[in-house]
């Protein structure tokens, strides 16, 4: 909005004011949202938890047999809230909200916020420890993943820049929706042709033919077929995404901090990625993705990482208030939105390991136990509790070591996954 406002008096008005030419800055911007998610969360985290406190919405802790379990019980939740808030005021605020992407992000905070808030209000108001029932949740997933992956295939504003280099494939002639021509002049002056084009394309991270199209899989359904099996399998690969990291920050989220932190340390680095690959410089220098506009993320992505790290200031142990779904749910569709939008869903493996691992460890204990049960009459675990951070606690590891280890493994991760940018 702020922008808009600067544009309108620079260029409708024809005012010039001093200092307001930085609004052209996504710098500038991203760094204010920032600041200002700050702002808001540890402003409005104080006053929320007075409030959750005086109404007394606290958590229903579940005998597990952890170490400082009790301790907990009544602790205000539903905190996603200001996580929520924390994130789109500053958006709305700095961002071009008219961008696609911004568009996309600003729906998936507040589609799957309020799936979560409705689980939270089910166990808060109504006393149901099991909440929205799972399968509501997975429709609800599955309903943004649809949104998010028809957006990013046939929106005509979802595109790449291609250098067109006439018999080295760098230009597919494959590639739909050619948007008009255009130069640019590199170091020495020389131009350089390019064009936009629509395409399902990600990133193979590690791979010196780093770009994958999804036409590729629907070949094998035959070439006839192409134009109606790509849009369906690129949209089911979004929603099991989506549905994946979601759940994978919801399972997360069970000791003081995790989730928050985890996800902060995600944020950073899917910021890296949105900025270098809506940078054409930057874009063509790594030998990446050129993709227009999508630079404007990253005052999105400013402000969520401001969010978490403003809400980690009640959060970390010992947490003054949790999240509840309403946060880990936005948190983790966020996170699996970004990744999509800026074609890097196949590293999210390594950028959402900690998420990966906490999935992972829960279907194996299942499994394992279901599968022992069955053969031996009697299951067993292979972990002493799943997910992997209540192993830890079982072994008497306190939870804060055991948040910090999870951190410093994200933040090796993290760098990992950029360092892919050159590892090609």
């Amino acid at each position: 909005m702020l922008y808009y406002l600067y544009k309108y008096l620079h260029d409708t008005l024809q005012l010039r004011l001093a200092g307001l030419g930085v609004f052209n800055y996504i710098t500038f911007r991203a760094a204010m949202a920032i600041i200002l998610s700050l702002v808001i969360s540890m402003l409005l985290g104080k006053r929320l938890i007075e409030f959750l406190r005086n109404k007394q919405i606290g958590e229903t802790v579940r005998d597990l047999g952890l170490e400082g379990e009790k301790q907990k019980k009544g602790t205000p939740t539903m905190g996603g809230l200001i996580i929520i808030a924390a994130i789109l005021i500053p958006t709305l605020l700095f961002a071009r909200v008219m961008n696609v992407y911004i568009v996309l992000m600003i729906v998936s905070t507040i589609w799957l916020g309020i799936i979560g808030f409705i689980d939270d209000y089910i166990k808060v108001f109504k006393k149901n420890k099991e909440g929205l029932a799972g399968r509501f949740k997975v429709i609800g997933q599955i309903g943004l993943g649809i949104i998010v992956g028809l957006t990013m295939y046939y929106n005509d504003n979802v595109i790449i820049s291609r250098e067109v280099k006439t018999g080295t494939g760098v230009y597919n002639s494959e590639e739909k929706l050619e948007r008009g021509r255009f130069t640019r002049k590199d170091d020495n002056g020389k131009e350089h042709n390019y064009v936009n084009v629509r395409t399902a394309t990600t990133t193979l991270p590690f791979i010196k033919t780093h770009e994958f199209r999804y036409e590729k899989i629907a070949e094998v359904f035959g070439q006839k077929y192409i134009g109606f099996t790509t849009p369906f399998i690129y949209v089911l690969f979004v929603i099991f995404i989506i549905v994946a990291v979601s759940n994978g920050a919801n399972i997360t989220d069970g000791i003081d901090g995790l989730a928050t932190g985890t996800s902060a340390i995600i944020g950073v680095c899917l910021g890296v990625f949105a900025y270098v690959s809506g940078n054409y410089i930057f874009a063509g220098y790594l030998n990446i993705m050129d993709i227009p506009n999508l630079g404007e993320l990253s005052i999105f992505i400013g402000a969520f990482v401001g969010a978490c790290v403003g809400f980690l200031w009640y959060n970390a142990y010992p947490a003054q208030v949790f999240m509840g779904d309403t946060g880990s749910l936005a948190l983790g569709g966020i996170i699996a939105s970004l990744a999509i939008i800026v074609r890097k869903e196949l590293l999210i493996p390594i950028i959402c390991g900690i998420f990966l691992v906490e999935n992972i460890s829960v279907m194996l204990q299942v499994w394992y136990f279901k599968r022992t049960k069955k053969k031996y009459g009697e299951g067993i675990r292979i972990f002493k509790m799943a997910p992997l951070h209540h192993h830890y606690q079982k072994l008497g590891y306190h939870e804060a070591k055991i948040v910090t280890r999870f951190w410093i493994i994200g933040i090796i991760l993290a760098i990992l996954s950029i360092v892919t940018l050159k590892m090609q």
